[in-house]
């Protein structure tokens, strides 16, 4: 009774925060993950996406702040907020409600539900991402994750304007203490020939507690440059304040 109480605490929470607009999320390489930050756990997220070619839409710049909401150890919420330059609409928002591994029973997957690139000027012109994901650390495999988003119908669309704005969410991840403590590996998928569907490949060396570095290679489903294009690096500092 206690965590089903815990549970709908959070979920009000989560709700009365995404009524007023939640978007770099806590994730894998491009895609949200199940973790979320606790209670006064603060990230501040540096974020660079450079395409390969000058096709349009070059290099994009984020700054990013998330932060934890509830006291709880297994159930967790947070919100966060972006800073785009160049865009429109610069300011975006995500939130996330999540519960750990084995929260409420033995052998549970680890559950995520929230929404990112929200925003709080143009909703009907901004992608306005909802996702939900379940996640289970294998040995030796590491963790796997899957699950489903849809989104702004007129935003997220192909190379020919037609709707893409349902799909899949997949990812693997696991620290590699094989090689360093220091070391974690990521690669994940997100379904739909629309500007954000493509596979992201790489990984993140923590030089302390509270500085990481992450870089990775994102391979675009859809390889019109209008949409997709050509592949993408990025590099995202993370810092965890303490």
């Amino acid at each position: 009774m206690k965590s089903v109480k815990m549970l709908l605490t959070a979920a009000a929470i989560v709700a009365m925060a995404s009524s007023s607009a939640m978007a770099f999320t806590t994730g894998q390489i491009n895609i949200p993950s199940t973790d979320a930050k606790g209670l006064k756990e603060v990230t501040i997220g540096i974020n660079d996406y450079a395409k390969f070619s000058s096709a349009n839409p070059g290099t994009t710049y984020g700054l990013g702040v998330t932060t934890g909401l509830l006291p709880f150890e297994k159930v967790k919420a947070e919100v966060g907020t972006d800073y785009v330059p160049g865009s429109v609409y610069p300011f975006k928002f995500n939130a996330k409600l999540a519960t750990t591994e084995d929260a409420l029973f033995a052998g549970m997957p680890a559950i995520a539900v929230g929404a990112f690139e929200l925003s709080s000027i143009d909703a009907q012109n901004a992608p306005n991402i909802k996702y939900a994901l379940v996640a289970k650390t294998l040995p030796v495999v590491g963790r796997l994750s899957i699950g489903g988003y849809t989104g702004d119908k007129d935003v997220l669309v192909n190379a020919n304007g037609k709707k893409a704005n349902t799909g899949v969410l997949a990812s693997w991840d696991r620290s590699m203490p094989e090689i360093s403590d220091k070391l974690w590996l990521a690669v994940d998928y997100m379904s739909g020939n629309n500007s954000y569907g493509g596979i992201g490949i790489g990984g993140a060396w923590a030089f302390s507690k509270q500085v990481s570095v992450l870089a990775g290679v994102t391979f675009y489903n859809e390889d019109n440059p209008a949409v997709g294009g050509k592949p993408s690096l990025t590099t995202q500092v993370i810092i965890n304040l303490p």
